[in-house]
């Protein structure tokens, strides 16, 4: 049987190689095989000061393309030398290139800066490209984020839900990671309403409106949890609801975190996550990685049947 890889963009910068690492992390915790991407530099460099281009030897960037993709095989190789890894150089848009690449992927990893071709990968235009299209969940890593726990500070995963659909594979994808890396989970629900939050809108009746929404939001919580303990006993979590803009609960509940896990679309606060400012908040500020799974078609993902 077939297993879909790990795919990771790799550019020899320092996000990249945080990229890297949790790649082969996740290439062998799902024993899969891992594909690394290395996306050529431009054709052409601006002569500094005159505003002027001129090409560059094509042959040299190839050979240097291809020994970044040795020097990240030969990291897999030393640190997992069981993993079954695969290198491809590509040219052109490091976006499209690597789109191209995902169609059989199980996962696309990425560091959130570089050296000019994956530096931007999650930026402008870029970005929107990627999660919009992206048939796979794509985690995104800052400079120097590990994979894993430490003893003095044990981290969680964290995964925003909505109760729309998309929350669904949100929280499959969350508890697997979850479990996998034998962490907590932190199930978040944040809700506003800025109405009522306004100066002059807190008239006798808002506190009864507002505790009855926050019981409508509480039992959204509970709903969206509906058979995931008895998928996965191994895993603690914890219902976290807060009264707040939903990217800023995110932000805040980053520090200390393993992962954050987000849908591309939801119902409501979650809705536009990944994009515009929104996204640019989240990938920026957050302190941890941040993963980012789409709709998918190919593979639906169902709740759990709750006993």
């Amino acid at each position: 049987m077939n297993v879909s890889p790990i795919v990771v963009g790799y550019d020899g910068s320092a996000s990249s190689l945080s990229a890297l690492d949790w790649a082969i992390y996740e290439a062998r915790a799902r024993h899969a095989p891992l594909r690394i991407v290395h996306a050529l530099a431009s054709p052409a460099v601006a002569v500094t000061g005159y505003g002027i281009y001129e090409p560059l030897d094509a042959e040299l960037v190839a050979r240097i393309g291809e020994q970044i993709l040795v020097t990240a095989t030969d990291r897999v190789r030393e640190v997992a030398p069981e993993l079954h890894v695969e290198s491809q150089l590509i040219s052109g848009s490091p976006a499209k290139g690597l789109l191209h690449l995902l169609d059989d992927a199980e996962l696309a990893v990425v560091g959130r800066r570089g050296h000019g071709t994956f530096g931007e990968l999650l930026l402008g235009s870029t970005a929107i490209a990627l999660v919009t299209h992206a048939p796979c969940p794509v985690v995104v890593l800052r400079d120097g984020v590990g994979h894993g726990s430490t003893a003095e500070e044990p981290q969680r995963v964290v995964v925003g839900v909505d109760g729309s659909e998309l929350s669904t594979q949100a929280l499959a994808f969350a508890f697997e990671e979850a479990s996998m890396r034998r962490l907590g989970l932190t199930v978040l629900h944040a809700w506003d309403v800025p109405f009522f939050d306004l100066p002059g809108h807190g008239g006798p009746g808002v506190p009864d409106v507002v505790r009855e929404l926050q019981g409508e939001e509480l039992r959204l919580l509970s709903e969206s949890l509906a058979g995931w303990r008895e998928k996965y006993p191994d895993v603690e979590v914890r219902q976290t609801l807060v009264h707040q803009e939903p990217v800023k609960a995110l932000v805040d509940a980053s520090p200390g975190a393993a992962l954050i896990v987000v849908g591309s679309r939801g119902r409501g606060g979650f809705r536009s996550m990944l994009l515009g400012s929104v996204s640019h908040a989240l990938v920026h500020h957050a302190r941890c990685p941040v993963a980012v799974v789409r709709p998918s078609v190919s593979r639906p993902v169902s709740r759990p049947q709750a006993s």
